[in-house]
């Protein structure tokens, strides 16, 4: 079932999540739903707050960037209750988007090594070191269970240049293709 996304302005993408149970009731639906919200949404990665659950689960499939990433190419991942330990390694700059921040791209930098432990969809537990593309994508969605958006981490005077964009998204004046909740 597709899902709708929350925008920029809504609460639930200015909270800390909680980490979450094995009992967690109907989690394997929610994860395939979060899939197909992130697809139709042509997203690579999509975390619960941005569908309106304060829960420490993402969901990340980076592999349509493969051809100019070729390490995404299996890049298909569910993380629950992630914690990233260290961040490291060379900043790098790339440009960035978000689906709930619809038509704002700025530059981020970010480390390009990452230290991460988490549960897979399965609740195998993994502590893996992470660098590159998918180092990026996976703290751009950590940043969202921390209650942070990307634009959070731009200079004070890029984020005064998008203001605008900002104000009226949280206002509903955005326009997307992917059903939101306003």
């Amino acid at each position: 079932m597709i899902l709708p996304m929350y925008l920029y302005g809504q609460p639930v993408l200015r909270k800390t999540a909680t980490p979450i149970s094995n009992d967690y009731p109907d989690l394997q639906t929610l994860i395939s739903d979060m899939f197909e919200t992130m697809y139709k949404s042509d997203g690579i990665g999509l975390a619960a707050p941005q569908i309106g659950l304060s829960i420490r689960v993402i969901v990340i499939d980076a592999s349509p960037l493969a051809d100019d990433f070729p390490e995404l190419a299996d890049s298909k991942l569910t993380l629950i209750n992630p914690q990233i330990l260290a961040a490291d390694g060379d900043d790098v700059t790339a440009e960035e988007g978000c689906l709930s921040l619809p038509g704002v791209h700025e530059n981020v930098t970010r480390k390009n090594r990452i230290h991460i432990t988490y549960f897979d969809e399965q609740w195998q537990a993994h502590d893996e070191l992470v660098e590159g593309y998918l180092a990026r994508v996976m703290q751009h969605e950590y940043d969202h269970l921390e209650g942070h958006v990307f634009t959070d981490r731009i200079s004070p005077i890029r984020r005064q240049l998008i203001k605008g964009k900002l104000t009226n998204i949280a206002k509903g004046k955005a326009r997307c293709s992917y059903k939101t909740k306003r």
